[in-house]
């Protein structure tokens, strides 16, 4: 099992920036694909943005390709979502997700593990 809590939410005006953190514990980080999700109110889970286990392979929604980074550091535990040029339509619960077996980057359902989740808030 793994254990993750996400960091870094809060609030932001239109066109700043968050940086997302979520800290793993429990078994091997580095044999988890790692995703992030958000969930706004009334609308479907989706995924944001996902990292092999090595970190040399991305997944990005076309949502926010050019403008999110995702990175991950195995020595640290933790998976990175860095947000830029952010839009009201950001705004969502974010969470940190990660899959152990066969794994889908951009399916929810592929990921065992998740987060908490942490709000992000984008002012227009």
């Amino acid at each position: 099992q793994v254990q993750l809590v996400e960091s870094g939410g809060g609030l932001a005006q239109a066109g700043g920036s968050l940086r997302l953190s979520c800290a793993a514990s429990g078994r091997t980080f580095n044999v988890y694909v790692m995703g992030w999700f958000r969930q706004a109110p009334g609308e479907e889970r989706e995924s944001v943005a996902a990292i092999n286990r090595r970190g040399g392979s991305t997944y990005y929604v076309d949502s926010v390709k050019g403008r999110f980074t995702i990175s991950r550091d195995n020595a640290k535990n933790t998976v990175y979502l860095e947000m830029n040029s952010l839009k009201p339509e950001d705004t969502a619960v974010y969470y940190c997700a990660a899959c152990g077996g066969a794994c889908r980057m951009y399916d929810r359902y592929a990921y065992n593990y998740w987060g908490q989740g942490t709000q992000v808030t984008v002012s227009s």
